[in-house]
């Protein structure tokens, strides 16, 4: 049984996972990050989104031909954003669309709504610099969570999680949310053709079936800043367990090695990972003894 490596933080909410691994200490070797944007009418909520990724070294807005000015805000607040114009295909056709794009040595996929915070995204590079390389959000880790699931939403994805798990023999907590930070290395590895909100579940397995090592964060869902969302519960429910039936059915390459990437990405990778586990148990211990 195929096994991912996860790091669910111990106890250890995103903010303490940050300070636990002395990010500042390892600015050096920090690679550098692409955040691949897919929009469809959200000029309002650009506005909100694009100042707060300051931190990040390219962005590229991939835009499905809004009729509300989101390209033209894009490349206002941001002059030196790659945007991209193209016919509304879907999320996924724009996810692909963006990781085509990106020349960073990490691509951080974030939603353009508001609901996926940006101060999250040295969490999510740690974790690649540790050798991971898959690192997805998760609503349901310890220090995670979301204002912004319904009732339905919540029970849909706890059921294909679970699906999820039996049928590829992992331990995920959240396999529906998109705030996903992977290698630009491994693109190409992942062979993405999904052009809806299946396209994050179609990363997923597909990480899972070329043997890429999968780390889950903590994650705290915003609610959208304006707008209407365009999921569907019930059919894109029904494309992401079509997606998972037919990765399992499809040819599994599960005798690649879990590599850990060498060069500039893995420099700091033994001193991160032996901070990170040091300081998980040490949280832990803390919060075993805290009376109450």
């Amino acid at each position: 049984m195929h096994e991912p490596d996860f790091f669910h933080g111990a106890g250890v909410r995103t903010g303490a996972l940050l300070h636990h691994l002395d990010v500042a200490r390892h600015r050096a070797s920090w690679p550098t990050v692409t955040a691949v944007i897919p929009t469809l009418n959200e000029a309002a909520n650009l506005r909100w989104l694009l100042p707060r990724l300051a931190g990040v070294d390219e962005v590229v807005v991939v835009d499905g031909e809004s009729a509300d000015g989101t390209a033209d805000v894009a490349r206002r607040l941001r002059p030196d954003a790659v945007v991209i114009s193209q016919p509304p295909a879907g999320k996924g056709a724009a996810m692909r669309a963006g990781f085509r794009a990106a020349t960073s040595d990490v691509i951080v996929a974030i939603d353009a709504d508001g609901s996926m915070d940006p101060r999250e995204i040295d969490a999510f590079v740690a974790l690649i610099c540790c050798g991971f390389d898959v690192v997805k959000g998760s609503r349901y880790c310890v220090g995670g969570g979301s204002d912004d699931l319904t009732l339905l939403r919540r029970a849909g994805n706890l059921w294909l999680t679970r699906l999820a798990n039996v049928l590829y023999g992992v331990r995920w907590t959240d396999l529906c949310y998109g705030y996903i930070a992977l290698r630009r290395s491994v693109v190409d590895r992942l062979d993405l053709a999904a052009d809806g909100f299946e396209i994050e579940t179609e990363l997923c397995v597909n990480a899972v079936t070329t043997g890429l090592r999968i780390a889950e964060v903590p994650s705290h869902e915003l609610d959208r800043r304006s707008g209407v969302s365009k999921l569907n519960a019930a059919r894109d429910g029904l494309r992401v367990l079509r997606t998972m039936v037919q990765g399992r059915r499809g040819p599994a390459n599960r005798s690649r090695p879990r590599t850990v990437p060498r060069g500039p990405l893995a420099s700091e990778r033994t001193a991160l990972e032996r901070s990170a586990r040091e300081r998980a148990a040490l949280e832990q211990v803390h919060l075993e003894e805290a009376p109450g």
